[in-house]
């Protein structure tokens, strides 16, 4: 971005923001907005908290037991309806649905069929994640150049070959987009879930910080949680950008 011919670097918008929440908070206007350097000591503090850590190791588990199996159903079903079309044109219109579909309407549902506990949590983060991680692999998989496969099975590349070397390398570049838009989206359900359950994890102690107005702790709570979001989609995207080498190939 350029302002007045100077460019501007991605991360002065974020300054701005944080300036103008600061100036917020001093001011004094919105009870429900404290100063932002009083959320940072207050997540410095929050973060060195026994109860913080129990939570986070339990929202924590409940997200990457969710992603683990949304990441390996999803791109199983991708594969599978990449390569058969009547796989693809039975599933396609469910998993469309499912993709654009308010799934936080579910989880009361999935309260009731799992009970009030980590299952439900796990379900939700599985059901916010997997959709797009199979729209993303299925992409991935039709777009793998036809003679590539005719190239490997010319020279005798068995099956497991075919899609252990060709095939999913070449769809490498759009299953990690996948992944990483399922892992922002998982982070959402594992905040929804819990947030619902409201007795394990992060959502305990969201509803614990709202209900007893501490709004440091829920803004650094929330600050904390934007933050991991960010970091998982970055670490990603870097991962993204090291196999671009098979997406120039094919």
């Amino acid at each position: 971005m350029t302002l007045f011919g100077y460019k501007i670097p991605m991360m002065a918008s974020l300054l701005v923001w944080c300036a103008i929440w600061e100036i917020v908070g001093q001011s004094g206007v919105m009870f429900l907005i404290p100063p932002l350097s009083d959320v940072l000591v207050a997540a410095f503090h929050l973060v060195q908290t026994g109860t913080w850590q129990a939570a986070a190791i339990t929202t924590l588990s409940s997200f990457l037991i969710g992603m683990a199996f949304a990441i390996v159903v999803g791109v199983v079903l991708g594969v599978l309806m990449g390569r058969v079309p009547a796989i693809d044109n039975l599933l396609g219109i469910w998993v469309n649905i499912f993709v654009s579909a308010p799934l936080s309407a579910l989880v009361p549902v999935l309260m009731i069929l799992f009970g009030m506990g980590e299952t439900t949590v796990i379900v939700t983060v599985f059901l916010f994640a997997v959709w797009i991680v199979v729209l993303d692999t299925r992409a991935g998989i039709q777009h793998v150049p036809p003679s590539l496969i005719e190239m490997a099975r010319s020279y005798g590349a068995s099956r497991t070959a075919l899609y252990g070397k060709i095939i999913l390398l070449a769809a490498l570049p759009e299953i990690l987009a996948g992944i990483r838009l399922g892992l922002v989206r998982g982070v959402k359900g594992v905040v929804i879930g819990q947030l619902l359950v409201a007795i394990i994890g992060y959502g305990e102690l969201f509803e614990l910080f709202s209900r007893n107005f501490d709004m440091d702790n829920f803004w650094a709570l929330t600050i904390i949680l934007f933050a991991f979001a960010m970091l998982v989609s970055a670490l990603i995207e870097n991962i993204e950008k090291r196999v671009e080498y098979y997406a120039g190939v094919r």
